[in-house]
């Protein structure tokens, strides 16, 4: 008898164990930082801005790609943005469409914190006017900083950041400079078996002209995992709570993203 409650024991001991690690894993999906190679694909569509016709929106899917170098110390993150956006000419009537590439951006981040339960991490980022349109980019050299945090001390509920700051220093003279300011909490409660809900607005604040976006989202997401790939999906719905100037006003964020072994 004896034999057999020892032998039931580990049993119970090594799915314990595995429950904790597959927990830990799901986490570790939506950690911006994590030591592993990651591509991700994102939509945001914004069917609807504050002060504006009804007739006008945007469209903007990106492909981002993380590296990690150093055992993790370093992580290189490039973003390339393709867009859509529609503006109703007030005059005609005719909505002005532009499609194609819009600024790409990248960072560099010195992971200070690396550890299962948190990481954090500051570095340089920069802009490249790459944009195929006007409508679609900014027409200047971009630079600033980027500072992320992710907290996974519970295999329930992980909780970060990312804040960025950026400002023109060079490019079409032609065009206005920027300077502003975005913010990207987000949040993940487990519910289970690679189910979760989510959350991922991005706070947008521009310091040339005293314009800003607050939304909130609340979506679901689903982590699987395929040999030694991790595929994470999800879909946010986001609604802008406060705002100032022509900003998203309800807008769906959705993408598949990818973690490899590095």
């Amino acid at each position: 008898m004896k034999k057999i409650i020892l032998f039931v024991g580990g049993i119970l001991a090594v799915g314990l164990l595995h429950a904790q690690d597959k927990a830990a894993s799901d986490a570790q999906a939506n950690n911006p930082l994590a030591n592993s190679i990651a591509l991700n694909f994102q939509n945001n569509y914004v069917p609807k801005l504050t002060n504006a016709p009804y007739e006008a929106y945007l469209n903007t899917t990106w492909i981002r790609y993380a590296q990690p170098f150093v055992k993790g110390k370093l992580l290189l993150r490039v973003s390339v943005p393709f867009s859509t956006v529609a503006v109703p000419n007030v005059a005609t009537g005719i909505v002005n469409t532009e499609n194609g590439l819009g600024d790409m951006n990248a960072f560099l981040s010195y992971n200070f914190v690396s550890k299962p339960t948190a990481t954090m991490g500051v570095g340089p980022m920069v802009t490249a006017p790459t944009a195929a349109e006007n409508l679609l980019g900014s027409g200047k050299w971009q630079g600033g900083v980027a500072f992320v945090a992710f907290i996974a001390k519970s295999p329930v509920f992980q909780f970060g950041g990312l804040a960025t700051w950026q400002a023109s220093f060079a490019g079409d003279k032609n065009r206005p400079s920027t300077n502003f300011a975005a913010i990207q909490p987000f949040y993940f409660w487990q519910l289970g078996k690679g189910t979760y809900l989510r959350g991922a607005p991005t706070w947008v604040f521009n310091f040339k002209d005293d314009s800003y976006s607050i939304p909130l989202g609340l979506g679901i997401g689903q982590v699987l995992k395929m040999e030694k790939t991790v595929f994470n999906l999800f879909v946010e719905p986001q609604y802008t709570m406060l705002h100032k100037g022509t900003q998203p006003q309800f807008q769906v964020f959705m993408g598949i993203n990818l973690q490899f072994p590095n």
